[in-house]
C-alpha cells in the first residue's frame, strides 16, 4: 500500500452526491419546455415540441459521448481536475446559454452540446471512485453515487417552477427573459458546487481494502471481476453488446417520460377533465414531475442495493419488465391527477436504477480497474436512447391536431416493447469465460 493518506471513505459519497446534484440538472429540462414552445406573441420562444426534444436530445447524445472522453481523462490525470474541468464547462454552458440563449441554435449549442460535455467530463469520476473505495457494495455504492443526479432534477424544477415564486417568474437578470436568467444563475451555481464536490474525488491508495473484505475467488468468469478487461477487451465481447442493447431498451421509456411529462399531463388532464385549463393542468404536471425526480434519485439506491443481493442479471430483468408494463399503462394513468403522479414515480423509480444496475454490471462483467473507461463505452447506450426517446415523442406530438392526448399513445407503446427487447436479452447473459 502507498503512503498516500486514506480518506474516510463516506466522505467520497457526500462528495460524488455533491457533484451528480449539479450533473442532474439535464432531467429539469421538462420545466423549460412550457415556456420554449410558447408562441413569441405569448412570450414564449415559439420552439416546436421537436426542437425542444432537440436540445434536450443534444444535451444526452453530448453527455454520453463524453463519459468515454471524461473517463480516459480521469485515468491518465486523475479524477479531481477531471471532475473540476466538468463543472466548469457545465456551468460555461449554462452562462452562456442565459446571455445567448434567445434562439433554437443558441440553446441548441450552449445548453445541449456545451452543457451536456460538462456533464458527460464529470459524471463518470464519481461513479469510477465510488467503486474503488466500494468493491465490496458496488451496486449500493453505483446507487448512492448517482442518486443525486435524479434528487438534483427536483431541485431545479422546483427553483425554477414554484419555490420561493419560481425563478422563472420571479426573475430577470440584465433584463433577461426568465429561462435565460435561470440558464445564468444555474451556471454560477453548477461550477461552485462541483467544484466544492471534486475536492474529495481521490482514488484510494494502491492497495487498499475495505478492513475485513478479500476480493472474491478468481472463479474462471468475469461476473465477479476476478479479471479486468480493458476497452478494446470489452469491446470484443457478446457481454458488451447485450448489455449495451439492454439499456438503449430501457433507458428509452425514462428518458421519453423526462422530456414529454409536462406535454403530456397538460394533455391528459384536460382530456379527462380533471383540470379546467392550462394553467392548472400545468402546475398538476409539474407536481408529477417533481415526484418522478425524487424517485428517479430514490431508485438508484434501492435497485443497486437489491442488486447486491440477489444479483445484476436479475435485478435488470426485473426493472425493465416493470417499465414495460406500467409504459404500457402509463397513457390512460395520465388522465387523472392521482394516476399521473403514481404512474410517473414508477417510470423515474425504474428509469433510475439504470444507473446503479449497468455500471455495477460493468464492474461485474469486465472488472473494476478499467470501470471509469468501460463504462462511458456501455454509457453510449445511453446517448442513443436520449435522442430516439425524445424525438419519438416530439415526432407523435407535432403530428397530431391540437392537444389530442391520443398522440402519445404510439410513443408509449414503443417505449414499452423497447422494455420487453431488454428484458428478453437479459435472459441471455451469461459471464465472461476467461482468455
Amino acid at each position: 500500500m502507498s503512503d498516500q493518506k486514506v480518506l474516510n471513505r463516506w466522505v467520497v459519497v457526500v462528495g460524488a452526491i455533491l457533484i451528480q446534484l449539479c450533473l442532474g440538472a439535464i432531467y429539469a429540462w421538462s420545466v423549460f419546455t412550457k415556456h420554449l414552445t410558447l408562441p413569441v406573441a405569448d412570450g414564449g420562444y415559439g420552439f416546436t415540441a421537436k426542437q425542444a426534444a432537440w436540445v434536450f436530445s443534444a444535451g444526452l447524445a453530448t453527455f454520453a459521448v463524453f463519459t468515454i472522453i471524461g473517463g480516459r481523462l480521469q485515468k491518465k490525470y486523475g479524477p479531481r481536475p477531471v471532475a473540476i474541468a466538468g463543472g466548469f464547462v457545465l456551468g460555461l454552458g449554462y452562462i452562456l446559454g442565459g446571455f445567448l440563449g434567445g434562439s433554437f441554435a443558441t440553446q441548441l449549442l450552449f445548453i445541449g452540446i456545451v452543457g451536456g460535455a460538462g456533464i458527460g467530463l464529470a459524471y463518470v469520476v464519481p461513479i469510477a471512485v465510488g467503486v474503488k473505495w466500494f468493491p465490496d457494495k458496488k451496486g449500493m455504492i453505483t446507487g448512492l453515487a448517482v442518486a443525486g443526479f435524479g434528487f438534483g432534477a427536483t431541485l431545479w424544477v422546483k427553483l425554477a417552477g414554484s419555490w420561493f415564486g419560481g425563478l422563472l417568474n420571479t426573475t430577470s437578470l440584465f433584463e433577461l427573459p426568465g429561462v435565460q436568467s435561470v440558464f445564468f444563475i444555474y451556471g454560477i451555481a453548477f461550477a461552485a458546487l462541483v467544484l466544492l464536490g471534486s475536492i474529495v474525488m481521490v482514488n484510494p491508495p494502491a492497495g487498499w481494502k475495505p478492513e475485513g473484505w478479500e476480493p472474491p475467488a478468481d472463479t474462471g468468469a468475469q461476473a465477479t471481476g476476478a479479471v479486468d478487461l480493458t476497452s478494446g477487451e470489452m469491446l470484443r465481447t457478446p457481454q458488451y453488446f447485450m448489455l449495451w442493447l439492454m439499456f438503449i431498451g430501457s433507458a428509452l421509456a425514462g428518458l421519453m417520460v423526462i422530456y414529454c411529462i409536462r406535454l403530456f399531463g397538460i394533455d391528459a388532464l384536460q382530456s379527462g377533465g380533471v383540470a379546467s385549463d392550462y394553467k392548472t393542468a400545468g402546475v398538476m404536471a409539474g407536481t408529477a414531475m417533481a415526484w418522478y425526480a425524487i424517485l428517479n434519485g430514490l431508485g438508484r439506491i434501492v435497485w443497486g442495493t437489491v442488486s447486491d443481493k440477489i444479483g445484476r442479471k436479475w435485478a435488470l430483468i426485473m426493472m425493465c419488465t416493470l417499465q414495460g408494463v406500467i409504459m404500457l399503462l402509463f397513457f390512460k394513468m395520465g388522465q387523472s391527477g392521482i394516476g399521473l403522479i403514481i404512474g410517473a414515480c414508477i417510470i423515474g423509480f425504474n428509469f433510475g436504477g439504470n444507473f446503479a444496475l449497468f455500471p455495477a454490471a460493468t464492474a461485474d462483467y469486465f472488472g473494476n480497474k478499467n470501470v471509469g473507461t468501460n463504462y462511458g463505452w456501455v454509457f453510449m447506450a445511453y446517448g442513443i436512447a436520449g435522442i430516439a426517446g425524445p424525438q419519438v415523442a416530439g415526432y407523435f406530438k407535432d403530428a397530431a391536431s391540437g392537444g389530442d392526448v391520443h398522440a402519445w399513445w404510439t410513443p408509449f407503446v414503443i417505449a414499452a416493447i423497447s422494455c420487453f427487447a431488454a428484458a428478453a436479452i437479459g435472459l441471455m447473459l451469461r459471464p465472461v469465460k476467461k482468455a
